[in-house]
């Protein structure tokens, strides 16, 4: 078999296969085993019956054919149109034989099965404070383009990281609805970045209905370039350099249609998001293999540390001061939580806003004159403020049109 031929019949038509290298099967002792066409020791099922002899059954074809596809699913076109129950144990089988952690072979294998099964492969990623595992695995999770709800929190993302860029892919267009990018040093310009796309080519991130944001850096000025989502309904600010008041209350509402909510909003309970699909446990296999060190790498590591000795506060200060205090931040959540809301459309509007609208109305002409002045003013400073959805393709700025070159 290794040097043989390998010939394909798809629809009716026979094609040759060449450079196809098959599993290697597992070396036995007996000289006989080594025969490739020989039925080999997991190929029978082992058992005791009732007098404690054994007995053994041959598998099925099909579980023996599963087996072999599963070794070399790396060859394999595509799974389109085949059942989902195949599919199931296929993955199964790929995963018990430890496929998905070769990383020169898991990605191609990932892809394969998230282009015919969807978001049965992996429909909620939670990676809350795993960012050696985003950072290692980059290549697998953007294999995984039908997630629903993907937690990026304390991911260390900072404002210019390879992710953004799969964030606001066409992979991830219809379907992501929850996103979650709090605590990862994120500021104005690194909200610009991400949007920049969506912004500059209306396409990328078309069903996000909640957006978390806590605990980075951000002002209210980076809220106009949330104006590009078309079906934001649900926002945390908290622990950001927002301060709650009625000109942030006022700006959100014209800006974005939401309201500020009383009480804290169970969608950005970051418990509810758990990794959930058939990868939820290659996920887990990805986690537990970094932790598994090679020695080499321990003896690497003890000499930079052994380097870093004579300046190790300072090391041990910049490591503190990245690390993402989760601790104090629950605490200073639990203080103050900007969440806010979009009011259903039979609901009426607060009467806080009412009341401001009116106040608004009411205003004597002179103020209406010095709002009119302040509005062309505004105007006169539009190429100063972030692009919002109105605003057409000539109105973009040079770090906008670079950041849409490199994409």
């Amino acid at each position: 078999m290794d040097n043989s031929t390998f010939y394909v019949r798809e629809r009716g038509n026979l094609r040759r296969v060449g450079d196809i290298v098959l599993a290697q099967p597992k070396p036995v002792s007996s000289c006989r085993r080594t025969n490739p066409f020989v039925l080999r020791k997991e190929h029978f099922i082992f058992t005791y019956n009732a007098e404690g002899s054994l007995r053994y059954t041959t598998k099925s074809l099909f579980d023996i054919t599963l087996m072999f596809v599963a070794d070399n699913i790396h060859h394999v076109d595509s799974l389109v149109g085949f059942p989902e129950q195949i599919g199931d144990r296929l993955f199964a089988a790929a995963e018990e034989n430890r496929i998905f952690v070769n990383p020169d072979i898991s990605p191609k294998a990932l892809q394969l099965f998230s282009d015919a099964y969807g978001e049965m492969v992996l429909g909620s990623l939670c990676l809350r404070n795993r960012f050696p595992l985003l950072h290692e695995r980059m290549d697998e999770i953007k294999t995984f383009h039908s997630l629903k709800c993907l937690d990026l929190f304390g991911c260390r993302l900072g404002d210019d990281h390879e992710m953004f860029r799969h964030l606001t892919s066409s992979s991830l267009a219809n379907s992501l609805i929850q996103l979650f990018i709090g605590g990862n040093s994120l500021s104005d310009v690194g909200l610009q970045r991400l949007t920049s796309p969506i912004r500059m080519m209306r396409k990328g991130l078309d069903c996000l209905q909640f957006l978390d944001v806590s605990y980075n850096p951000v002002s209210e000025r980076a809220l106009r370039y949330l104006t590009c989502l078309p079906k934001l309904e649900k926002l945390d600010a908290s622990g950001t350099n927002m301060k709650l008041g009625r000109g942030l209350k006022s700006t959100i509402w014209d800006l974005l249609g939401l309201i500020y909510s009383e009480g804290p909003l169970d969608t950005f309970d970051h418990s509810r998001c758990k990794t959930e699909g058939w990868a939820e446990q290659v996920v887990n296999q990805w986690e537990a293999n970094n932790t598994q060190m090679p020695k080499q790498k321990k003896i690497e590591e003890s000499r930079i540390s052994a380097l870093r000795f004579f300046g190790r506060q300072k090391f041990v200060r910049e490591v503190l001061n990245a690390a993402p205090l989760v601790s104090e931040r629950e605490e200073e959540a639990s203080r103050e939580r900007l969440h806010f809301y979009k009011p259903a459309a039979n609901n009426h509007i607060p009467e806080k806003t009412i009341i401001s609208a009116t106040n608004h109305q009411a205003k004597t002409p002179w103020q209406n004159v010095k709002k009119r002045q302040r509005q062309s003013e505004r105007c006169d400073s539009t190429h100063q403020s972030p692009p919002t959805k109105r605003t057409s393709s000539s109105a973009l700025t040079a770090e906008d049109i670079d950041l849409l070159n490199s994409y």
